[in-house]
């Protein structure tokens, strides 16, 4: 699974790095969203996925 992350759209909310914290952290100068690992391994996908439902903005997809 690739994960898109729109660094325009993030609000840095963090529910992404809450929720998937082997898939997602948080830029220090902002807070917006970083996508450590795609593809998602296969064992983090569900917890990507999550995490992908989670967020206010919408500012991830795969």
């Amino acid at each position: 699974m690739q994960i898109k992350a729109d660094t325009d759209v993030c609000i840095g909310a963090g529910m992404c790095a809450l929720t998937a914290p082997a898939v997602f952290d948080q830029s220090e100068e902002d807070g917006t969203v970083k996508v450590l690992e795609s593809p998602v391994p296969a064992e983090h996908e569900a917890a990507a996925r999550r995490a992908v439902q989670a967020c206010p903005s919408g500012a991830i997809s795969f």
